[in-house]
């Protein structure tokens, strides 16, 4: 982990500054900080990163909007930073590429904590991607994903997904036919017990969804079971909301 890259984003120094010291007291060395969301998207463009700590407000560009330039750039996770705390600003976070959210004022021994599970969770897909045999494929048809190359490939083509997306997709692919509600499928993919959470796991279904399905707004494989939860059916199945 000590050997993680993060990448700070906030037009404020004192909290660049702020954030480097307790992370480089807790063991991270490879920090790079910059104020503007131009100069963030360039440094994704030079380097890789493990983890990009990414301020919503800042100047001429906002993060919510360079977010999805970022994310054709890399799947890292991205921590929103931000004053606003309402579920629609958080969602509005989720929906444009992040991975979790923090309001300001905030406890930098938070922010730490979140990048160290972040971390754990990224390491925790990459573990158990590599241990996965060689070639073995789940296929469902119209799309297929294949564990140990870490790809989905839709009606042939190879799509773009980031981390945490492609580990609920596996999840699911592992046991299709089987319903999980928001909160099992947060424990069993995040490896955390919080019903807090239920709008993270929304919002990556919503993704799965955008990159599996025909509709996305009429689902055909990743489909919700009325007052149950969410499950991924190998084949069409009648009676189930779409």
């Amino acid at each position: 982990m000590n050997d993680s890259s993060i990448l700070l984003v906030d037009d404020e120094q004192a909290i660049l500054q702020l954030l480097e010291t307790v992370l480089r007291k807790e063991g991270f060395f490879h920090i790079d900080k910059v104020t503007t969301a131009e100069m963030a998207l360039a440094m994704c463009e030079q380097r890789s990163y493990d983890v990009i700590v990414l301020d919503v407000t800042l100047p001429s560009m906002s993060g919510t909007e360079v977010c999805p330039l970022i994310r054709r750039l890399t799947d890292a996770p991205i921590l929103f930073l931000s004053a606003r705390s309402t579920d629609f600003d958080k969602l509005s976070g989720f929906a444009v590429g992040g991975d979790d959210y923090v309001t300001k004022p905030f406890n930098p021994l938070e922010i730490v904590a979140r990048i160290k599970s972040l971390l754990r969770r990224s390491a925790k897909g990459a573990g158990a991607l590599t241990a996965a045999g060689p070639g073995f494929v789940y296929d469902f048809g119209r799309f297929q994903v294949n564990e140990a190359a870490v790809e989905l490939r839709v009606e042939g083509v190879a799509v773009s997904c980031p981390s945490l997306v492609f580990q609920l997709l596996l999840f699911l692919c592992k046991n299709p036919n089987r319903v999980f509600t928001k909160s099992e499928l947060y424990e069993r993919v995040w490896g955390e017990n919080s019903i807090s959470d239920d709008n993270t796991v929304m919002v990556h279904i919503h993704r799965i969804r955008e990159r599996i399905e025909p509709n996305p707004a009429q689902p055909e494989f990743l489909v919700n079971v009325r007052g149950l939860g969410y499950k991924l059916v190998a084949a069409r199945e009648p009676g189930h909301e779409r």
